[in-house]
C-alpha cells in the first residue's frame, strides 16, 4: 500500500469523506519531547473547532500532556479530542474537568522486569548501550516498554542519524524477540524499540477508534512522518485509515492550513 505526501492528495476528497483526523505526535505535531509551537497550537485548536481529532502516539500520556494537552487554551474544544497514547493501548477523554482514562492494557510487574532485563542485556551485547544519553534509556509506559538508545530526550537531529538504515534497531528487535515470544517487539522511532502485547499498535488504535465512533476505518485519516512499510505510523494505514505523510512539523502546519480551508468548504452537516 503506497502512502502519499499530502501535496499529492486530493484533499477535497479526503475532507468530504473523513469523519476524524488522527495525528502522530513526534516530528509531526512537535519536535521530539518538545511542546507544540504556538502556531501549531493555534491550527490544532482551529481544526478541533471543525472536526474531531485523535492523538495517536507511541509516547506516554505524560509526554502527550506536556507536548500537546498543556498547550491548549481555555477555549479549546477538548470534548472533540480522543487521546490515545502508547499506540492506542490507553485511551482518554475529557470529562469536563480532566482527562479521564477509559481503558488501559498495562503490563504486569513481572513482565516489565523481564522486558527491562532483556533490553539492557542485548543492547549491551550489541554495542547499543551508548555512553552519552539524554534521559532514561528504558521507560515503562504502562502498556509498553520503550528502549531509547540515546535517552528519552535526545535531540531529534542526533536521533535521525543514529540508525539511518534501521539495522541497529532491527538487530535489537531480533535478539529481544527471542527472549519474549509472547510479546511484540518492534522498531519505534528513530532510535527506539518498543515492547508491548501483541495486537497493540496504531492499527489497533484505528480499529478501536472506528468501533468507538461507529464508523468505518476508511473514514479516518491518519497523519504521520513515518509512513514507510517499516515505519511506526504505517500500521494505521494497514488498518484501513487514509494515510497522509508529512516530513516535519513545519510541513504539518502547511497541511493544516490546507485542511482548514477544505473543511470549511464541507462544513455543512458536520
Amino acid at each position: 500500500m503506497i502512502v502519499h505526501h499530502w501535496t499529492e492528495l486530493d484533499l477535497d476528497n479526503v475532507c468530504a469523506r473523513v469523519k476524524i483526523f488522527g495525528f502522530d505526535l513526534d516530528n509531526t505535531l512537535a519536535s521530539s519531547k518538545r511542546p507544540m509551537a504556538p502556531e501549531m497550537t493555534q491550527r490544532f485548536i482551529s481544526l478541533l473547532d471543525r472536526i474531531p481529532i485523535a492523538l495517536i502516539s507511541g509516547g506516554s500520556m505524560e509526554v502527550v500532556t506536556s507536548q500537546v494537552l498543556d498547550e491548549l487554551g481555555d477555549g479549546a474544544r477538548r470534548e472533540q479530542l480522543h487521546v490515545m497514547p502508547t499506540s492506542g493501548s490507553r485511551y482518554y477523554r475529557w470529562n469536563g474537568s480532566q482527562w479521564s482514562l477509559i481503558y488501559a492494557h498495562d503490563l504486569d510487574a513481572e513482565t516489565v522486569r523481564v522486558v527491562r532485563s532483556s533490553l539492557e542485556k542485548h543492547a549491551r551485547a550489541l554495542g547499543l548501550w551508548e555512553k552519552q544519553v539524554w534521559g532514561p534509556r528504558i521507560e515503562n509506559r504502562g502498556s509498553q516498554i520503550t528502549f531509547s538508545a540515546l535517552g528519552q530526550y535526545a535531540p531529534v537531529e542526533v536521533k535521525r542519524t543514529w540508525d539511518i538504515d534501521n539495522t541497529k534497531k532491527q538487530a535489537l528487535v531480533r535478539a529481544v524477540s527471542g527472549d519474549l515470544p509472547n510479546l511484540r517487539v518492534r522498531a519505534g522511532g528513530y532510535s527506539s524499540v518498543d515492547v508491548s502485547m501483541y495486537g497493540l499498535d496504531k492499527a489497533y488504535a484505528v480499529r478501536r477508534l472506528a468501533q468507538i465512533l461507529s464508523i468505518e476505518t476508511n473514514e479516518i485519516a491518519f497523519v504521520g512522518d513515518r509512513m514507510s512499510a517499516d515505519g511506526n505510523d504505517y500500521p494505521a494505514v494497514a488498518a484501513g485509515a487514509a494515510g497522509i505523510t508529512v516530513r516535519e512539523p513545519q510541513d504539518t502546519l502547511a497541511l493544516m492550513d490546507a485542511l482548514l480551508a477544505c473543511l470549511d468548504t464541507f462544513s455543512v452537516g458536520r
